[in-house]
């Protein structure tokens, strides 16, 4: 937040919000026609164009400055992004010490003041057209990812040509979707009030507002408008959605009041939505407010004269003397209303600029009260003399110089009842901002601790993820040990298969060498008798050499065949044997695998339980943990509804005292017959009123006279009407300074 005008610059997020020039020399003819707890707007003129345009004054000083200085960036930020026509236009804003100025659009009032003015609910055909130009406005905030929040009837300003256009963007969020807790109680929506415990919500909030807007249009107050604000929320949060009470309303409307007030949000149509429906389409909306505007600005006229004769009857009634002058500034009033009704923009001068309004605090401090009657006549005599200041204001216009009147559509009185309202709201305000933070400040602490518990929890969550992971690894490098030990087991069983085949390969080999070893012994040994034989036979004449030949082939064929046939059976046997042995290593080969397998399938299944084990136990370890957790924040939830009770409870008895006590003022003004010491207090205090009247008609008449000799003949007419509105405005004020002081004497006197 700057520390004066010097510093806001330095902000890089204020960098081209805020002009440097002095206001007070920009603007001119400032004249107060609002009033808020941000403030209060005015009408004005700009010195070099003539522009005329509203002032909204917004202190930053104080306490919570540095949430008011950020109030005020975000809906200067926000104003400045808004170019439609159902929006109020942004101008300018300057920096005046510690407070801020922001210049808009001028608007002749909002919905609110012609209800107010009018005392009865708008048509249907004229609720149609300031929901089409609302709806409008919010379909263009919502495309921009913007959020009203603060939907409701004052908020909705009518141009002199009945133009809807939306103001007051104090509460709007740039972002969307949002989830604080701001608007004004009565208007807001479920999900706005429930946004501090669940979630965010988007622009549909404002299609809720509006529908109660619509249904404010039609009964002049919003629902639940009986009750204490505090109490509506929960209502509102947790009751069915309100409809119109009042009959003779049509079937569209009712179902797009329905529409817009549909509870569930994503069952709630959209601003966009709702364009092209039956109750806005229906309708001839042409023209339609700017007739209620004029109808408005002239009701408005008719107030105020009524409002100062009811005034000058109650200070002029009982006087002799002053009638004289009285009656002829009748004669220039009756004159001047005659001349001034075709011009309806002289409606109403609602209060003071910025000269009169330091007049006006003055006037208002030295109305005197129940005692002390001589220092009252002494503060009465120096109201008087400072209200020679206000004629001073009147001075006659030069040749072209533009009409300093302005076009409204309030009366003089709902402005000085809405300035006596804010000071007497100070105490609810306070408690609407005390609960605000409240909540705002629980919801922070709540998030704080969420997320504190959710890091410690995923703290816990890594730490135990680490040693899960260091015990899966620790399993993998144990059957890798396993596999690395089955694999050397295995492969030295295949060497000695393979070690035991060749010994058993060159067993059989060796014993079949010896084998044909014999055999050739033995069939050299008989080939040798055979031949010997064969010889014997031969010398003997037995044979002839030729048989001799043919035996002794013939043994030699029979040798060669053994001994191929023996070959063959010793292939066949050593073939055999390999097969049977072979076999038999494969069935020891499969009993190993088999062995081996078991040996890994049980080492895993151990690491299973193992693992299972230490799951479950992080389990039941996370499971506490969320018991904690769950215990710490439902403690912290419980203390804060806790708090919040007991705040709500304080704010109740506050807002019953305070409506007690305005009963007990009612019923105290409404009594008929009082003591006689009131009555005698209140006499003196009606004849001081008295002789401050007579006293202010005297100056207004000669200085009407002086003015009207010397003024242009075409101007008189313009001059009296001014004369007459500052009059009615200085008579209004008086009134309500009167009823203070009869208020203020009732309660001192109980």
């Amino acid at each position: 937040m700057p520390s004066g005008k010097a510093g806001f610059h330095k902000n890089a997020d204020c960098a081209g919000l805020f002009t440097d020039h002095d206001p007070e020399k920009q603007f001119k003819d400032l004249k107060e026609i609002g009033h808020g707890s941000f403030g209060a707007v005015y009408y004005a003129k700009h010195v070099k164009t003539g522009e005329v345009v509203a002032i909204k004054k917004m202190s930053f000083s104080g306490k919570q400055s540095a949430e008011k200085w950020a109030d005020i960036v975000r809906e200067v930020k926000f104003l400045k992004q808004c170019k439609h026509q159902n929006t109020i236009s942004y101008k300018s804003c300057y920096l005046k010490e510690h407070t801020a100025w922001l210049v808009m659009e001028y608007c002749v009032g909002s919905c609110s003041d012609v209800l107010e003015v009018h005392k009865k609910p708008l048509a249907e055909k004229e609720i149609a057209a300031v929901c089409k130009g609302s709806l409008n406005g919010l379909s263009y905030l919502h495309s921009n990812d913007k959020i009203h929040r603060d939907v409701k009837a004052g908020n909705v300003l009518l141009t002199e040509d009945g133009v809807v256009k939306l103001a007051d963007f104090g509460s709007a969020s740039i972002l969307s979707p949002a989830n604080s807790f701001v608007g004004t109680p009565y208007w807001m929506a479920p999900e706005v009030i429930l946004a501090m415990d669940e979630g965010q919500y988007d622009g549909k909030v404002d299609v809720w507002s509006l529908g109660i807007t619509c249904i404010e249009l039609a009964e002049r107050k919003p629902p639940l408008f009986n009750m204490n604000a505090m109490s509506a929320l929960y209502h509102i949060a947790q009751n069915d959605p309100p409809a119109l009470s009042t009959d003779g309303w049509s079937a569209s409307f009712k179902q797009f009041i329905s529409k817009c007030l549909e509870k569930n949000p994503p069952d709630r149509p959209s601003s966009q939505e709702l364009l092209p429906h039956e109750f806005l389409t229906q309708h001839q909306q042409k023209n339609v407010l700017k007739e209620l505007v004029q109808r408005t600005k002239s009701q408005v006229r008719a107030l105020d004269n009524m409002n100062y004769k009811r005034v000058k009857k109650i200070f002029m009634n009982d006087g002799t003397t002053g009638v004289e002058d009285s009656s002829s500034f009748d004669n220039d009033d009756d004159a001047s209303s005659q001349a001034g009704v075709s011009n309806n923009k002289t409606a109403s001068v609602q209060s003071h600029g910025s000269s009169i309004s330091s007049n006006h605090n003055s006037s208002t401090e030295s109305i005197p009260g129940a005692t002390a009657e001589s220092k009252r006549k002494a503060e009465v005599k120096e109201n008087i003399a400072k209200d020679d200041d206000v004629i001073s204001l009147f001075t006659p216009k030069k040749d072209g110089e533009e009409d300093e009147r302005f076009a409204t559509i309030r009366p003089i009185n709902a402005i000085l009842r809405q300035r006596e309202q804010h000071q007497s709201n100070d105490d609810f305000r306070e408690q609407m901002n005390v609960y605000k933070q409240m909540r705002q400040q629980h919801q922070k602490q709540l998030l704080q601790l969420e997320n504190k518990l959710k890091n410690e929890m995923n703290e816990h969550r890594k730490q135990l993820d680490r040693e899960y992971e260091q015990q899966v690894h620790q399993f993998d490098r144990e059957m890798e040990k396993l596999k690395s030990k089955h694999k050397t087991d295995y492969e030295q069983k295949l060497r000695q298969f393979a070690t035991d085949e060749r010994k058993l390969t060159k067993q059989i080999k060796e014993q079949h060498e010896n084998e044909m070893k014999m055999c050739a012994t033995k069939q050299k040994t008989a080939y040798k008798n055979n031949k010997s034989k064969f010889k014997k036979d031969l010398r003997e004449g037995k044979i002839d050499h030729s048989k001799y030949r043919d035996e002794k082939g013939k043994v030699a064929a029979d040798q060669q065949h053994f001994t191929q046939t023996k070959l063959k059976e010793h292939k066949d046997y050593l073939e055999a044997e390999i097969r049977k042995f072979r076999r038999q290593q494969i069935v020891h080969r499969h009993d190993l695998e088999a062995k081996l397998l078991r040996e890994e399938m049980d080492k895993l299944g151990g690491q299973k339980d193992q693992a299972h084990e230490m799951l479950v136990r992080h389990h039941e370890c996370t499971q506490d943990m969320e018991f904690r957790h769950l215990e710490m924040v439902q403690k912290m939830r419980l203390d804060h509804q806790k708090t919040q009770q007991s705040t709500e409870w304080s704010n109740q008895m506050e807002y019953n005292k305070r409506a007690e006590l305005d009963l007990k003022r009612r019923h105290m003004m409404e009594q008929k017959q009082q003591p006689k010491t009131l009555k005698a207090q209140e006499l003196k205090i009606k004849k001081q009123f008295h002789d401050t009247v007579k006293i202010q008609y005297r100056q207004y008449k000669a200085y009407q006279k002086q003015v009207l000799q010397t003024a242009p003949k075409e101007n008189h007419k313009e001059l009296i009407e001014t004369f007459k509105e500052d009059r009615n405005r200085k008579m209004a004020d008086l009134k309500l300074q009167y009823d203070q002081s009869i208020y203020d004497m009732l309660q001192r006197q109980s």
